[in-house]
């Protein structure tokens, strides 16, 4: 029963650990973006764009509606992590990497009214997106790929 009670709290450490490590960059991006804006890397450069609605700015203008889909998959993550006792790893670090964006772009819409993006692709036209939004992504990939390997046995 520890086992299990420490596996979960290790699920809901990293979450914590991808909300830090998003809010640090937001962070460095609101205060210093001066510094960083038009940074060019190989494959992405820094730019600095004040999101007010989802992923590809879809509902934009809709703080309250998106603050409150946040709070509630936030919980509903939650709770998948610690009550549901037949999930497997890749369930629960799934579930990790979308609770960390999740929270992490929930916080900057509760009390910012934006989301911070900052990272544009230089080798395709895409929107502009953060730490978060590659964490969700990540989370995603990892519950289709357990879908088909579930259904491929």
């Amino acid at each position: 029963m520890i086992n299990k009670i420490q596996s979960k709290i290790y699920f809901l450490s990293f979450s914590i650990f991808i909300v830090l490590i998003d809010q640090s960059t937001k962070y460095l991006m609101f205060y210093y973006k001066n510094s960083f804006i038009n940074k060019d890397f190989i494959l992405f450069k820094l730019d600095f764009v004040k999101n007010y609605g989802a992923a590809f700015n879809i509902f934009s203008g809709s703080r309250i509606f998106l603050s409150l889909i946040s709070i509630l998959f936030s919980i509903l993550l939650i709770y998948l992590i610690f009550r549901k006792n037949t999930l497997n790893s890749i369930d629960l670090y799934s579930y990790s990497f979308i609770l960390g964006g999740t929270i992490g772009n929930g916080i900057d819409r509760i009390y910012k009214g934006f989301v911070i993006d900052f990272i544009n692709l230089n080798i395709i036209n895409f929107p502009v997106f953060n730490f978060a939004d590659i964490s969700i992504n990540i989370g995603f990939i990892f519950l289709i790929y357990n879908v088909f390997k579930n259904n491929n046995k």
